[in-house]
């Protein structure tokens, strides 16, 4: 069981730590920009404080060395992160994010690894920093919540990625059958909870995956329509004019409009409630209008 368990932890260890790697890419695009746009730092701050206490906890725990050392990689990764964050952010986002950082992940993570060792001595240690350990794990995985809460209501998994979610379902999935081989419900409480949101989101990408082009199609369609729609009054104008500026080349008096512009008018109108695919033939042509004209 010991060996198994920490076969498994190693493979905890490698998904976690591509997991961690994902905003690599974000972060590249922000530095060759040198600017974050309009990223927030709050997702990168957390986990970095979350990341954090996970490898103190692997450090007061006997058992906890594989904790330790994905939890140490992650931080790395979250400082660097954040770190980017701070150097490419505007002026007023740099100071809240900077004061956000010394709140949780100097002010709070401190305070932690005082009271813990300072004030709770032996098995209450770890009973202390797994619980809150637990908690930030827990609220990690319920994020994605909003971006459900997006995917049902637009029918649409644009904003899901799916190899994030992927990721994050079988790394909760791997962790929690770690847990249960280590025994240790701390760690196995919050990834199994993750383990659940992850396969509710893998449901909603498969329900809304064709949807979601369905719905671009439609979007799409209704574009080409409206230009269309554009294109065909513009080119009536142009029509117009060309007669207009006939007849006052032959010295004629400026014809009455009255006919044209009605029968223009009831054209337009009358397009408004046809389907993209019927606007080019709605258009009159040209010697339809020059008889009109000549009424």
């Amino acid at each position: 069981m010991a060996s198994l368990s920490f076969i498994i932890g190693i493979i905890g260890n490698v998904i976690s730590i591509l997991v961690f790697a994902s905003p690599i890419k974000t972060f590249w695009l922000v530095v060759k920009k040198k600017s974050t746009e309009n990223y927030k730092g709050v997702p990168y701050i957390t986990t970095l404080l979350s990341t954090s206490l996970w490898t103190f906890y692997g450090i007061i725990n006997p058992d906890g060395l594989l904790v330790m050392t994905v939890n140490g990689a992650g931080a790395v990764f979250q400082l660097i992160y954040v770190t980017l964050f701070l150097i490419y952010a505007p002026k007023d986002k740099k100071v809240k994010t900077a004061k956000l950082v010394a709140i949780l992940n100097v002010g709070f993570l401190g305070a932690v690894i005082a009271v813990t060792l300072l004030a709770i001595h032996g098995n209450m240690r770890l009973t202390f920093v797994g619980i809150l350990c637990a908690a930030l794990t827990i609220g990690m995985y319920a994020s994605p919540l909003s971006a459900m809460r997006t995917v049902i209501k637009t029918k649409s998994v644009e904003y899901m990625p799916f190899l994030l979610s992927f990721f994050l379902f079988l790394n909760a999935g791997v962790w929690s059958a770690y847990s249960v081989l280590v025994k240790d419900i701390y760690i196995g409480v919050p990834n199994a909870i993750g383990f659940i949101l992850g396969s509710a989101q893998l449901i909603l990408y498969v329900i809304y995956k064709n949807k979601s082009g369905s719905a671009k199609s439609t979007e799409a369609m209704e574009e080409e329509g409206s230009a269309h729609l554009v294109k065909g009054g513009i080119e009536m104008h142009s029509l117009e004019e060309d007669l207009t500026n006939r007849s006052l080349n032959k010295g004629k008096s400026l014809p009455k409009p009255h006919f044209n512009r009605q029968y223009s008018l009831q054209k337009i109108v009358k397009t408004l409630s046809l389907n993209p695919y019927e606007l080019q033939s709605s258009w009159p042509h040209e010697s339809d209008v020059e008889e009109g004209s000549n009424n």
